[in-house]
């Protein structure tokens, strides 16, 4: 068929990429570098447009032919697409926690549209590059996600969770006039879940640059086992791949440090690498007696994988991991390094108020500071992969985590989701177990229980360190369930079946994998249905669930039951029971609001989880005006033996401490002050006061910490709060605060933890919500100085906040290239 160059507007970009496969086959045949590897930062310098773009419908023959060839796709896919009108932006993004609410989008996405979205970037790539083997790694994008480089169509993506890896070296031209397109169209109506799971590239991005032979994705396998008394092996072996075009003969080294930065082993092997191959080199390393990996010690080992070829370093990665041992018992529950260990779990979606699922790693660590406060030891990520990055503080910090499977499927395409996550994560001290599913249907059936046993039986293959569970919501009594795949058996909100279960497999270990789901709106006192208001005494829950000391304390007294966790850490937007109905637009099952600010929940789970050292704490607030004399309900909450309330001195009353139950006192209430004192062994051990306050005349702001890095991706929450007359906290203030940010930072989003709010989350104001809103705040890439934060409200005090920004070097990035140039061939 002859076809006229006229037909076709591409043809110039059609004989230049003939041309530059021609010549780079010819005449390019570079010497591998001893460049080692790069990992470059591609979050910076994005075109985002929302809303579809329609691709080109080819009219002619012409046009139809080059429609399906390879670099030719259309639309805003395609290489020569005007794209100078879209919005510039950052990554990570969340397009929907921008959208405005809307009382006809889904509720489970918490009244929020979604919608589909485009991103495109430009990168490129010095001639020095040539050779090596280039890849596009995508922390995760929500939802469903097509990649095109240069034209070509190089991934689909089914999942919002797992992470994308692609070798774009194929499709890549070098040189500063040769600039690669990368185009990524995101439907984020395509939903996984029935919870806000957000929309867009919401996680970070990155450029990964080796030489032709290099350690595929998570190709090294770290993941220390005890052979024996004192004595620990890392099997580990390092999957290898070929790019080049001629077989490679490589050496490969691991080397383990200690804490000290002393080596502790070291093993070293030597491989063929035959062209576009991969082959696996295995290097055992026996360790004696390490240092153990516990929460209240969160010791980690480096381990530095090096591959050589002819003395120079072609590629180098490093991983922590930890040595530690796990045990769940079928009778007493889940032993860390032969000590018992009772499981104070959460579940935890991955949003936060102000910036959706697009969560800088520094509010992760907030975050996760806020759940070790609280006596936390346990987290499971419900229901899918977290980020790395988050898995790493968690190594640090000291939690076990269940790591979930998103999608409940052993096709080929949801094993890969899987394997992907094995694979990744195995290396965790933290991964204590792994969970195929939560609340599948198929569950009580042999159906499920077959295809459990298929992802368990991967999951083993690739790790047979750590048991396998489910969260299974009912049928853990039928014959044939999925109860019988597993090694150890999750229940979520089955306390009446707990007994049974026990009595009827009495060697089976047992964990309660999802608990609770009480109601609480922060700073509520009373239900009042009309209003979507529920109280915080714990009296409200729904009919699969339990108050929160009603499950705790059917965990709590069962030695058979390994933990709990508890529905939820803290709120997520949508999914908002229990009214499933506007204007309720979040959650209300946090032990925490969306922005981590306490509910009584917390510290009644404060009290009940934490033994070393003496707490009390006391609720409701105390401004009641209006209700003089009449009787309020006082709970107090202390883990001593005893506790004593005080009304403006005068003793109210005495009572023996209830650790599941807590104290409640019933107390005419007149202004002033209530103290509550606690005792252990006849002594004072702690004490605590509420106490009437004034109007509000002031503003105050409250930084989470002292200082942010000038890296342009460290955030800090700051506590926005009204102040009386002498500087106490105005718990019913509910004023309108405006923002001003200047500086060497911006305002990232913002929230009050009010799951009725139909605020902007990323506009100038926000309201106070009893007492309290929150602003999230970033550094500038590159920046130093300070960040200059104003809050004002009418008729009270303005707060000014100065936060330093210190020099930090931010991470290497990709720079931003400009479109390619349409010169002639």
């Amino acid at each position: 068929m002859k076809l006229h160059k006229s037909a076709f507007p591409g043809w110039r970009i059609l004989v230049r990429h003939v041309l530059f496969a021609v010549l780079g086959g010819l005449f390019v045949m570079p010497a591998y570098a001893d460049a080692g590897r790069e990992r470059l930062s591609l979050d910076r310098g994005w075109l985002f447009h929302l809303g579809d773009v329609p691709f080109h419908v080819p009219a002619t023959q012409d046009e139809t032919y080059y429609a399906t060839k390879a670099g030719m796709a259309s639309g805003a896919a395609a290489v020569k697409f005007d794209d100078t009108a879209w919005r510039k932006l950052d990554l990570p993004h969340d397009w929907q926690v921008e959208q405005p609410f809307d009382p006809k989008a889904n509720m489970a996405q918490g009244f929020r549209p979604r919608g589909i979205g485009w991103y495109r970037r430009y990168i490129a790539l010095p001639e020095s590059d040539r050779g090596r083997h280039v890849e596009l790694e995508f922390g995760a994008i929500a939802t469903h996600a097509t990649v095109w480089v240069n034209g070509n169509l190089v991934n689909h993506n089914w999942s919002g969770y797992n992470e994308v890896r692609i070798d774009i070296t194929p499709y890549l031209h070098y040189g500063d006039r040769h600039a690669n397109v990368i185009a990524v169209r995101v439907d984020a109506d395509a939903m996984e879940g029935w919870w806000y799971e957000g929309a867009g590239m919401y996680r970070h991005t990155w450029l990964v640059k080796t030489d032709a032979v290099h350690v595929v994705p998570d190709g090294v396998r770290v993941t220390p086992r005890e052979v024996a008394a004192g004595n620990w092996e890392i099997p580990a072996t390092v999957t290898l791949d070929n790019d080049g075009k001629q077989e490679a003969r490589v050496d490969v080294e691991m080397v383990v440090t200690g804490p000290d930065g002393k080596q502790v082993a070291r093993r070293s092997t030597s491989i063929a690498v035959p062209v576009l191959t991969q082959v696996t080199a295995s290097l055992p390393m026996a360790i004696r007696r390490p240092a153990r990996w516990s929460l209240d010690r969160t010791t980690l080992y480096h381990v530095t994988t090096t591959v050589r070829r002819d003395g120079k370093v072609v590629d180098r990665l490093a991983l922590d991991t930890g040595f530690r041992t796990l045990r769940f018992d079928a009778a007493k529950g889940f032993f860390l390094n032969g000590e018992h260990v009772k499981l104070q779990g959460v579940c935890l979606h991955q949003d936060h108020a102000g910036v959706g699922v697009a969560v800088p790693t520094s509010i992760w660590a907030f975050r996760l500071r806020r759940l070790k406060e609280l006596g936390v030891n346990a987290i499971r990520f419900s229901h899918n992969a977290i980020a790395s990055e988050v898995l790493d503080l968690a190594d640090r910090m000291g939690f076990l985590v269940m790591a979930e499977n998103r999608n409940f499927n052993p096709s080929p395409d949801y094993m890969k989701q899987f394997e992907w996550m094995l694979k990744r994560d195995r290396h965790h001290p933290s991964v204590i177990l792994w969970s195929v599913f939560n609340e599948e249907p198929v569950q009580a059936t042999e159906a499920g229980y077959e295809m459990a046993r298929r992802m368990v039986a991967v999951a083993k293959a690739l790790d047979g360190t750590r048991p396998t569970t489910a969260a299974m919501s009912n049928g853990l009594l039928t014959p044939l369930n999925v109860s019988h795949a597993v090694d150890v058996v999750g229940a979520n909100y089955q306390i009446p079946e707990y007994d049974k279960f026990h009595a009827a497999r009495p060697d089976k270990p047992f964990t309660s994998s999802e608990d609770t789901s009480a109601f609480m709106t922060r700073g509520e006192f009373a239900t009042d249905k009309a209003r979507h208001i529920e109280t915080s005494y714990d009296t409200e829950a729904p009919a699969w669930g339990n108050t929160h000391r009603d499950a705790w304390q059917a965990i709590g007294t069962r030695d058979f039951v390994a933990g709990g966790f508890v529905w939820t850490g803290f709120d997520y937007h949508g999914e908002s029971w229990p009214y499933a109905s506007w204007p309720s637009v979040s959650s209300f099952f946090g032990i925490m609001d969306l922005n981590g600010f306490p509910k009584t929940a917390y510290y009644m789970h404060q009290v009940q989880w934490i033994k070393d050292r003496p707490l009390i704490y006391i609720a409701p607030h105390w401004n009641w005006a209006g209700k003089e004399g009449q009787e309020i309900v006082v709970r107090v909450m202390s883990n001593a033996e005893r506790v004593k309330l005080l009304l403006n001195g005068r003793e109210i009353g005495e009572q023996k401490v209830d650790h599941y139950r807590m104290n409640d006192f019933k107390v005419k209430y007149e202004p002033g002050k209530l103290d509550a004192i606690a005792y252990t062994g006849g002594k004072e051990v702690a004490r605590t006061s509420v106490e009437t306050t004034g109007p509000a005349v002031a503003l105050e702001l409250v930084p989470d910490r002292g200082m942010l890095n000038g890296d342009g991706d460290d955030a800090m929450p700051i506590t926005v709060r009204a102040l009386d007359a002498q500087g106490r906290a105005v718990p019913i203030a509910n004023d309108e605060v405006t923002f001003e940010t200047a500086g060497a930072g911006k305002s990232i989003g913002h929230g009050n933890g009010d799951p009725n709010s139909h605020e902007d989350e990323k506009g100038r104001t926000r309201r106070l919500f009893n007492g309290l809103a929150q602003l999230l705040v970033q550094s500038n890439w590159a920046s130093s100085g300070s960040i200059e934060v104003d809050a004002s409200a009418p008729g009270l005090r303005a707060a000014h906040l100065t936060i330093p920004v210190r020099a930090a070097a931010p991470v290497a990035y990709v720079p931003a290239g400009a479109p390619p140039v349409d010169d002639k061939p």
